[in-house]
């Protein structure tokens, strides 16, 4: 009877956040450190956790595919949203959130005055961009440097990273001259003040509409944590932060 008691006892004791569920957020790179805030501003006021899995959208893509456990999908882009959903494993169509900006980045005493040019430059050696098959960054800086008739020249010089997250790596350490990479990187706490970065031309590469979903794990298991989190993404303080990071409103 004493342990009943102590139970129930330490039941009321606990707070409430002891009892929060949790939820799998997979979550395209670029969007990693805007979801910081994002997290912060939601776990505050919901007894929801968020538990995050960062990579590139089409990498996550394939592992919702395989059958990982994730019940929200924040991507760089609409088409692997609109792809899961054909195949039947969202609950809802994808909806855009935002629309990301590509931007130019090194570390290195180079003249971005130079716009896209500076990849072509004879003193750059390494030029570092996500997976085009994988990233939607990616992809849009090939398309970036087709428009500035760049990518033949440029071509050798490009080292690939799994995601963003990788190519921002390759431009901290140096380890490439320049990077192409989201603005929200650049304006993330703590990369701010390193190095320096241009935007490239909007109409030099097809719009970056980001995309989410509520995958159809959540429908089974937490749909309505997951879609908490969901109308969270469209409301008017998520919609600040993710201007704050850069990213463009719909």
């Amino acid at each position: 009877m004493r342990r009943i008691f102590l139970v129930l006892f330490l039941s009321l004791m606990l707070p409430c956040s002891a009892f929060a569920k949790e939820i799998s957020v997979a979550v395209a790179a670029n969007v990693q450190y805007a979801l910081q805030e994002l997290k912060a501003e939601f776990e505050k006021n919901a007894d929801i956790k968020l538990k995050t899995i960062i990579g590139s959208s089409g990498k996550l893509t394939t592992q919702i595919e395989n059958g990982a456990p994730f019940d929200v999908f924040i991507s760089a882009d609409i088409e692997y949203p609109e792809a899961l959903h054909k195949e039947g494993l969202a609950y809802q169509p994808p909806k855009i959130y935002a629309y990301g900006t590509l931007v130019v980045w090194t570390l290195k005493d180079l003249d971005l005055s130079k716009g896209l040019e500076v990849a072509a430059d004879p003193s750059v050696k390494k030029v570092a961009i996500a997976n085009p098959k994988t990233a939607p960054y990616g992809r849009q800086a090939v398309n970036a440097m087709k428009h500035y008739k760049l990518y033949k020249e440029v071509e050798p010089k490009l080292v690939y990273g799994e995601s963003i997250a990788q190519v921002n790596q390759f431009v901290t350490t140096q380890a490439v001259d320049v990077g192409f990479t989201a603005k929200s990187v650049v304006l993330a706490p703590g990369l701010t003040e390193k190095g320096k970065w241009i935007e490239v031309a909007p109409d030099s590469y097809d719009p970056i509409a980001q995309g989410i979903i509520i995958l159809k794990y959540a429908e089974k298991n937490n749909l309505k944590e997951a879609q908490t989190f969901y109308d969270f993404l469209f409301s008017p303080k998520a919609r600040e932060i993710f201007k704050k990071y850069g990213y463009v409103l719909p």
